[in-house]
This record gives C-alpha cells, structure tokens and sequence, in this order.
C-alpha cells in the first residue's frame, strides 16, 4: 500500500511537472501571458512609448510586422527636427511640435543619438513669397516658437551663400534641427528591452477582440493579451483601429521621394533650406544631414497603395528643378541613393491621440510631418491617456540607463589604440567609405535589439551608407552577420521579409 501512495504522488509530481513544462513553453511562444501594455507598431512612436513604459513595474510588449524596428516611416523621411512655427495655432502638430523640439536635445544626448540644432530658413522669391514668410512668422509668434527672425536678402546671403540671387528675404528659426530617427528609434528601443519591455518582430496583428477587460491580439505568431493596447501601426493605424471599433478616421497615404547626395555635398548649406510651403506641404527641402550628406525633397503624391515606396524619373526631375531653384551648384551627379517614404495623411489633417470608443484602447495616428519633431511630446501625450485609467504607475528603482555609444573613428588616437587592444576587431577595416570597423558592426549585431539584416547593420553604425552603397562591404557584413548569428549566409535578408541576397551556390 505505501509502495503503491509513493508511486502515485511521483506520478502526480512527473505530470505538474509536465504541465509547468509545458505552461512555461506556451506563454514563451505568446500563449498566456498578461501584458499590462500591448503597443501595436515599433516606429518612433512606439518606441519612445515603450522606452517611457520601461520605467514603471508593467509587463509590456511590442509589436511589430517588420523585420526591425523603424522600418516605416520612421526611416524615410526628411530627418528634420522642425521649429512649430508652420502648425496651425491650437492644434495637436503645434502643441507637440514645440514640446517634442524642446526635449529632443536633452533626449539625443541621453540615448548617444546624433542630433543638431542647425536652424531653418523658408525662403522667399518675390514680395508675395515674402507675405506667405510674415504670416508664418506671426504664426509661430502665437505658437510661442523662440529664436523666430524675418531677414532680408543680404542676411540670408551671409547665412547660405550658396542661396539663388534672386532671393528676396527669409524666415529665420534657429530652433529647428536635424536627427537621425532610425538610430533614435533603435535606441529608444534598446532601452525598453534593457529594462524588460519584450519586442516581438515579424509579428503582424490579424484580428483584436476584447473580452471583459481584456483584449486578445491575434497575430501569425499566435495570440497576444493584455490590459491596455497602443495603436501606432503608422500607415495601417486606421485598419488596426478598425479591427476592434467603429471606423472613426482614414490613413489617405502620401508618398515622398528623395535624393540622397554624397558628402562632397554636404556643406552646400548649413541650414535646413525650405521653400515657402504649399497644400501639399513644405515643399521641396534642401538640407545637411547629422552624416555629413545632402538630402534634396520630397515632392508629394496621394497614393491607393501604402507599400508603394518607388521612385520615378518624373518625380525625381522634379525635386532636381524645384532643390536648384532655391540652391545653386547642387551637383545631382553626387548622387548615391534615391528613396521614398509613406507619410500616414489622415481624413482629419492633425494628429489622432485619443482613446477609442472601446476604453483601454488608443489610437495614435496621422503623424504625419512634424511627427518626428512632435515624437517626444507626443509620448507624454499617450502616457497622459493612460493615466486617466486605473493603473499602477510605480517607477522602478533599478531602471538601467541608456546605453552610452561611441562612433570608433571620433574617438582620440588613445582611445582607439584602448579598443583595438581590448578588441583586436576593431582595428579591421570593413565600409572603407564610413570607415566602419568589424568591432563597431559585431556591437551592433548583439545589442538589446538584435540586428539580423545587412540593411538593420547600416541603419545602427553606417556600412554601406556611404558613396559606394554596400557595393565593397556588403558582402563582407553579411559574412559578420551569419558568422554572429549563427545561421547560414543564405538565411541573412537584406532588409525585409523574403529580401534574400544569396539563393544558392552556382558553381563549387
């Protein structure tokens, strides 16, 4: 009898056993797990969401289609850090553009994400160029945007000597800047999973129900359920939103294209150059980059489809004629890439941050241009949303910070010399064009947020985002990618889902 109760409590313990087995596996696969937080997108708005999440005792997890972080609109755009004066007064762009512009300098420096405050010049052609200019002024004036000037044609001369003759004055804003948002993004990011926010990529969001006070997101990597959702799906957050309430707004997409000129062309300006802004927005722009490069666009052009990021000869003649027209001598031959992004244009013409007719569920939506300048402030915008709910919101006391990152080559000879001993890689060569080093690249691979791709390891340290675009080092990073991650060459993806650079080997 007591030889038959022993083998019946190790069959009782084998079987619990078992079941916490088998407990552990399913919530490690997106079973059973209750997420305080589930953040539907990982572009600059769901990133800086999730990096605030981060510091409070919540379980929070972010979702996102795409291979990697920012691989929207987040990293096709103008990179420009705007002033606030062009928003009109009382909306939602103007509110949190002047408060994002105010935080992203502390922010940039926090998270070692390259950011200057260049300033902004719209330019004037005629004397009713120049009344549009004053009106943009008196605008700013009523958004309370600093460092707001109107200067004449030899002050504007003096600032950009490269600037057409026949310029007549300008709008001055030495607040405006310029940033990397990919690198921001990711970093932002970095930070969330550092301190246990969970990010699940190649996850796309199918179907989303709410039970009781709980909603279930289903996806093709199985089901999601949590307490409150984000919606900052960017150029779906119109079709996420209908997935779970009654139609309340449309994403109309809007494509920009761009040049992408080498650095020989970098100092062709020294402020962000706009023209004086039209219906379809700010016009063809002319400004450095935080890299040392030349950005020349985007033109604007309504779309039906919101995966169409081509470029055509038409449109890219166009931005040449219109970047000239306000710069002289912008040698277009520099060229090394053309590009194009999908801007989320909403049926409502300002910013979506609101709670949707079915509580606990928020729509961050449209953020469209200024939307990078408004990132920020739009973040303190969605923690207010939360708020406003029964939620414990209590900090941690271990939040890690930022992680602290150095470009190699802007280090002292010293300090080059103190890495390459630590780590013989980094002195090895691999984007002669960035003179990016195989340390820099196997950093970036194993940060929090794993890079798998060639085109994720030129979004985080710049190999192949030079003048010969990967052509020399390509290869050598997708060599450095499968040796780190472990897979075969042809498992490594250029950018997105099915972008295979290798299918098979021709010839033994």
């Amino acid at each position: 009898m007591k030889r038959a109760k022993k083998i019946s409590v190790s069959i009782l313990l084998y079987v619990w056993q078992v079941i916490l087995v088998l407990f552990f596996i399913y919530t490690k696969i997106g079973g059973y797990i209750m997420y305080d937080v589930l953040i539907i997108g990982a572009g600059i708005i769901g990133t800086g969401i999730a990096r605030e999440l981060s510091k409070y005792d919540l379980k929070v997890a972010v979702l996102d289609k795409d291979t990697d972080v920012s691989n929207g609109t987040t990293k096709a755009n103008s990179a420009i850090v705007h002033g606030g004066y062009d928003a009109k007064e009382g909306s939602l762009m103007a509110k949190y553009n002047k408060l994002g512009n105010e935080m992203y300098e502390d922010l940039c420096k926090e998270l070692s994400v390259p950011f200057k405050r260049t300033g902004s010049l719209v330019l004037a052609f005629s004397e009713d160029e120049m009344n549009h200019v004053k009106e943009l002024y008196e605008r700013g004036m009523k958004n309370q945007i600093p460092g707001l000037k109107m200067i004449d044609a030899d002050e504007v001369k003096r600032l950009e000597p490269n600037v057409q003759d026949n310029i007549v004055g300008a709008l001055l804003c030495t607040s405006a800047g310029i940033v990397s948002p990919w690198e921001f993004a990711e970093a932002l990011m970095d930070n969330a999973v550092e301190n246990g926010v969970e990010l699940h990529l190649n996850t796309e969001v199918t179907g989303i129900e709410k039970n009781g006070e709980i909603f279930t997101l289903k996806t093709n990597n199985g089901n999601f359920e949590g307490k409150y959702v984000y919606n900052c799906a960017g150029n779906y957050s119109d079709i996420i939103h209908n997935m779970i309430a009654p139609e309340s707004f449309k994403i109309l997409p809007r494509k920009g294209e761009y040049y992408l000129l080498d650095k020989v062309q970098g100092e062709r300006v020294n402020h962000v150059i706009f023209p004086c802004p039209n219906h379809l927005g700010k016009g063809i722009l002319v400004a450095p980059t935080v890299h040392g490069n030349l950005v020349v666009g985007p033109n604007a052009q309504d779309l039906d489809n919101r995966e169409d990021i081509s470029t055509t000869a038409s449109a890219l003649d166009y931005i040449w004629q219109k970047g000239s027209a306000s710069i002289k001598n912008i040698n277009f031959r520099d060229n090394i890439r053309n590009f194009a992004g999908i801007r989320a244009e909403s049926d409502r013409g300002d910013f979506i941050i609101e709670e949707a007719s079915v509580s606990g569920f928020f729509d961050i939506g449209g953020i469209k241009s200024p939307g990078l300048s408004a990132a920020p402030g739009i973040t303190v915008a969605a923690m207010e949303l939360l708020q406003k709910h029964p939620i414990e919101l209590n900090k941690k006391e271990n939040f890690i910070k930022p992680r602290k990152h150095q470009v190699f080559m802007e280090l002292s000879k010293e300090e080059k010399a103190a890495k390459i001993k630590e780590d013989s890689r980094f002195g090895r060569i691999i984007c002669r064009c960035e003179m990016i080093t195989e340390g820099e690249i196997v950093e970036a691979i194993h940060r929090p947020v794993v890079a798998t791709t060639v085109d994720s390891i030129k979004r985080r340290c710049r190999p192949g985002a030079g003048r010969c675009q990967g052509g020399f080092c390509g290869p050598r990073v997708q060599e450095i990618l499968a040796r780190e991650l472990k897979v075969d060459m042809k498992d490594i993806l250029l950018d997105r889902k099915n972008s295979y650079i290798l299918v098979e080997e021709l010839k033994k």
